[in-house]
């Protein structure tokens, strides 16, 4: 099932879950939808405009134009581009009448679908600093981490009870502690911890 916005001539605003596309009562003109996608560097806004008089598909993503295509004959149909190495697709569907349905789908998947398996091989912190206040984001088939957007150098450990892997936030240390959870479903537990303290994982 995709998440998906009926586009209507009179672009009535709709309100879905972030997650999901939504529409800003501020859009004008050509612009359908917009999705938030979390991704290992940061969330990545990709907005889509489609002009159903012209066929004018535009997608851009962070502010900056990736893709253009004007004077489309056929209003319906699909869009590819992608999020560093991963592709995604912009489906245009027929919704009765005049209107369209936008989906996203992401690596293959729903956006949904998406977040929810990327949550099992990610793991997210906020962590408020006197300079900055930091995203931070471990890819557990990587181990690569990564703080608002920039991969990070890192040191990893052997310790008594796990692993540590060691980083800079800013001026300020921080490391990532991998303990087994004695349980095969769950496997290792990772905790951030900063300052000495432990910093919990951000909610979803």
């Amino acid at each position: 099932m995709f998440l998906s916005i009926v586009a209507r001539p009179s672009l009535v605003p709709l309100t879905l879950p972030q997650v999901s596309a939504v529409l800003s009562e501020a859009m004008s003109g050509d612009m359908v939808a917009v999705w938030e996608v979390p991704m290992p560097d940061g969330i990545h806004r990709v907005e889509f405009q489609h002009g159903t008089a012209s066929g004018k598909r535009v997608i851009i993503v962070d502010d900056k134009e990736v893709l253009r295509r004007d004077w489309m004959f056929r209003l319906v149909g699909e869009e590819v581009f992608h999020l560093g190495n991963t592709r995604c697709t912009i489906r245009v569907d027929p919704s009765g009448g005049f209107a369209y349905e936008y989906s996203l789908l992401v690596d293959g998947m729903s956006l949904p679908k998406f977040i929810e398996a990327k949550s099992k091989t990610c793991c997210t912190w906020l962590v408020q600093l006197p300079d900055n206040m930091y995203r931070v984001v471990l890819d557990k088939e990587t181990l690569d981490v990564w703080a608002n957007g920039e991969k990070l150098e890192v040191a990893g450990e052997f310790v008594e009870d796990g692993t540590e892997t060691h980083f800079n936030l800013g001026s300020v240390p921080a490391l990532i502690k991998a303990v087994t959870s004695c349980n095969k479903r769950e496997g290792l537990i990772y905790s951030l911890i900063v300052n000495n303290k432990i910093i919990p994982p951000a909610e979803d």
